[in-house]
């Protein structure tokens, strides 16, 4: 983020005049930034279901669970970088480069010969799925400033497309998997890819489509110490996650935190820093959203993964009965979505936050109460529809949050931190789900998990409640720096 930001939240308290005259940007250029955002929930949530068929095709359910972890190790160490690069190189072109490296890593993967060489493949996916959210938000706030648009309803466009495909994701990846075999959820990305490309490179985005700075003069422009700092410190803090599912790495503890104090030591120097970490000091409202985000979102994979696996292990569902199982999330996301931006337009992000967290604690004591291997399939899909509702509320508020309080130059940057700290939360719930559930998940383990939500939702309830850093004069975003 750029140093120049030297307040902390004066654009968090715009009224909700500063967009209520300005019209909305129009659907195609909404859409044509949303297009490629949804293969990051789209294979996230897919791998929920298939990693079961990829373990009895390999015979190493240990090795594969790598799978999702060198995903969101990669995708959180990449995604502020992107954002980064879309300010220095122009957003659409690395949004297309992103494109093409989800087309290489699928096209890898279904020819993987092996455990290692899938996990190098997701590795690559990964790298390009972390490319598009920071730059459809550049190109969404770009336009809306070059045209005098409000980018609130461009905001919720691309979160309702990812939570919907989030939650749809787990359906989807089941039944292709129970039809055409766990390849079936890779191929499913070169449409995908394609379309975008189309509609990206069709789309006036505002100006963003050719950067600032030739790729040589960026390389220049990046503060390439601060990035290696950055890589090193996320990297090993990620893997040192990782390895407490089994036999802990402990050494990785303290590099981590080496390398995080060099890394904010050289950013506070540095003339140009790759995350300007004083103001991120000074913008308490983002730092707050931002270590909400991460919690958030452990409570929000382990739904995820912990849900879908314990379908298949214990209630013996197949990939495509489990998918099904969890279809009212998608619809109830969708739908939550649109009404939780409603809300944070005309109550402001407490009230959202609040109402998506206290649906998120009421979702872990359900999940904790309901007796699980016996209850009828009508009970799992009304938990299923308690359970969309957080998504929802909980994503339009933090990332309208997000973008009230950053700047066009600093909101891909901003974005990306946003998806670093969901990646963390990701592997927190790896982690969190082999000690409350085993590498088995059954009613016990289930159990175990949803009161651990609970607990962690009702913390949250009280820290937004309490929080000093929103207000409810926060109901739009800034349309301009």
């Amino acid at each position: 983020m750029q140093r120049r930001r030297s307040t902390a939240g004066l654009n968090v308290t715009a009224s909700v005049s500063s967009g209520a005259h300005l019209g909305a940007i129009p659907v195609r250029v909404r859409f044509a930034a949303a297009s490629g955002t949804v293969l990051q929930p789209l294979n996230s949530s897919m791998i929920a279901v298939a990693i079961v068929g990829i373990a009895a095709q390999f015979g190493s359910s240990a090795g594969v669970s790598w799978i999702i972890s060198a995903m969101y190790i990669t995708t959180a160490v990449c995604a502020p970088m992107a954002g980064r690069l879309g300010v220095l190189l122009g957003a659409r072109r690395v949004f297309v480069a992103g494109l093409v490296l989800v087309a290489l890593g699928s096209l890898a993967g279904m020819f993987a010969p092996s455990v290692p060489m899938l996990i190098a493949s997701y590795v690559v996916l990964a790298m390009g799925i972390s490319v598009h959210m920071p730059n459809a938000m550049t190109m969404v706030r770009a336009y809306a400033e070059r045209y005098r648009r409000q980018s609130r309803t461009a905001l919720t466009t691309l979160v309702m497309c990812g939570q919907s495909v989030a939650a749809l994701g787990p359906t989807l990846g089941g039944l292709l998997v129970g039809t055409f075999g766990w390849q079936s959820i890779l191929w499913v990305n070169l449409p995908v890819v394609v379309l975008s490309a189309i509609a990206v490179l069709r789309a006036d985005l505002g100006g963003v489509q050719s950067g600032r700075l030739t790729a040589r003069n960026a390389l220049h422009a990046l503060d390439v110490p601060g990035i290696a700092l950055f890589l090193v410190a996320i990297t090993s803090t990620m893997l040192w996650l990782v390895s407490m599912r089994a036999q802990p790495t402990w050494w990785l503890l303290p590099v981590a935190v080496v390398f995080l104090s060099l890394f904010v030591w050289w950013e506070r120097r540095a003339t140009e820093p790759f995350i300007d970490v004083r103001a991120l000091v000074r913008n308490r409202a983002l730092s707050a959203t931002l270590a909400r985000t991460l919690v958030t979102y452990s409570c929000f994979y382990l739904i995820f993964f912990g849900i879908p696996q314990w379908l298949q292990y214990s209630r013996g569902m197949t990939a495509i009965e489990a998918g099904l199982t969890m279809l009212p999330v998608a619809g109830m996301s969708v739908f939550a979505t649109v009404l939780g931006a409603r809300t944070y337009r005309r109550y402001g992000p407490r009230v959202t936050l609040l109402i998506g967290t206290f649906a998120l604690c009421v979702g872990g004591v359900l999940i904790a109460l309901v007796e699980s291997s016996t209850a009828p399939l009508v009970v799992l899909a009304l938990v299923a529809l308690v359970l969309g509702i957080p998504n929802g509320f909980n994503n339009i508020g933090n990332q309208s949050l997000v973008n009230s309080v950053t700047t066009v130059e600093e909101v891909g940057t901003a974005i990306g931190m946003y998806r670093t700290a969901a990646f963390i939360g990701a592997n927190l719930a790896v982690v969190t789900l082999q000690m409350t559930a085993g590498n088995v998940v059954d009613d016990a383990g289930l159990h175990r998990t949803g009161w651990f939500i609970a607990g962690v939702s009702a913390l949250l309830l009280v820290g937004i409640g309490f929080s000093r850093h929103m207000g409810n004069a926060i109901r739009s975003e800034v349309i301009g720096p």
